[in-house]
């Protein structure tokens, strides 16, 4: 086959391989946060910045804007996108004699209307060098920072969309993926599906994560998981930390529940030293202990009734 012949047909099954990816219903996008109001370094009303982000969502061709109202039966309710814009900003690099735009974006994806309704968080940040000295210059580099900003949270929301449709055993492979955000998403989706896969994965990311919100995300997980595995690494992490962390470590631990957490509870409800903390424990422990009557009592029903 000749070389022109041969990069044509390559041209063609592409186009077709991309027009048969699933494609996502949206309602139109919103922009939140003080940031995109009046906003001089970058320029541009909330209303601006939604129309690029618009612009971006039809560029990849993965997303269907829809209107807001209900869709007809059979179809998919769209996904409500809510873009946060918290900081622009112009920062210097080691080594490097030019400054930087920075942008970073928050982007909120919400369904309504199923079993449960779906809430997933990206996030991005997009930079760029700025070229010229001037107020132009400065805006001309924070468009650009916001158009690759824009981008990478597109992109992150795909694979977030395209991971909640894999069944587990591709998101278990996914897990050993190249690109950190496909592992990221795969193991958010198997810990919302409670797969036993994900909490050994949590655990490591408990003990490597420095950043608090972070740490609350994970122990999240691990909470919804009901992974009583992790009630060892919570407990190492409650050492030598705040009393208000400590409190948040007693009632996590409460809601994992298990001999281990039942133990933990009761040492701290006897013997802490700040009494904030025995009181935690103290109602964690009364919640544990309710819970599993009222296990308890379902389960002698059931029997009851067989």
């Amino acid at each position: 086959m000749k070389p022109a012949l041969w990069f044509a047909c390559c041209v063609v099954l592409l186009g077709a391989c991309r027009s048969q990816a699933p494609r996502h219903p949206v309602a139109p996008v919103e922009v939140s946060g003080a940031t995109v109001r009046d906003n001089a370094l970058l320029g541009l009303a909330p209303e601006g910045v939604a129309t690029l982000f618009t612009r971006a969502l039809k560029t990849s061709g993965r997303f269907d804007l829809k209107a807001e109202e209900a869709p007809p039966a059979g179809e998919p309710r769209p996904w409500r996108l809510t873009l946060d814009v918290p900081f622009t900003r112009e920062v210097l690099k080691d080594g490097d004699p030019r400054s930087f735009a920075e942008v970073g974006a928050n982007l909120t994806l919400e369904r309504f209307g199923g079993e449960l309704p779906q809430r997933y968080e990206v996030v991005g940040l997009g930079e760029a060098p700025v070229l010229e000295d001037t107020p132009e210059g400065r805006q001309a580099a924070m468009r650009d920072a916001l158009d690759a900003v824009l981008r990478q949270v597109t992109e992150s929301a795909v694979m977030q969309l395209t991971a909640i449709d894999r069944p587990d055993d591709a998101l278990v492979v996914d897990l050993r993926a190249e690109d950190a955000r496909i592992r990221e998403f795969a193991l958010r989706t198997l810990a919302e599906r409670q797969h036993p896969a994900a909490a050994p994965l949590l655990i490591e990311r408990l003990k490597e994560t420095s950043d608090g919100e972070g740490v609350r995300r994970t122990i999240g997980s691990l909470v919804e998981m009901k992974a009583r595995v992790a009630v060892p690494a919570l407990i190492d992490l409650a050492r030598g930390r705040d009393i208000g962390f400590v409190q948040e470590i007693v009632f996590a631990v409460g809601e994992i529940g298990g001999p281990e957490a039942e133990a933990y509870l009761y040492t701290m409800a006897q013997g802490h030293d700040a009494p904030s903390v025995q009181a935690a424990a103290q109602q964690a422990l009364e919640t544990l202990y309710a819970s599993r009557k009222h296990i308890t009592a379902e389960a002698r029903g059931r029997d009851h009734a067989d």
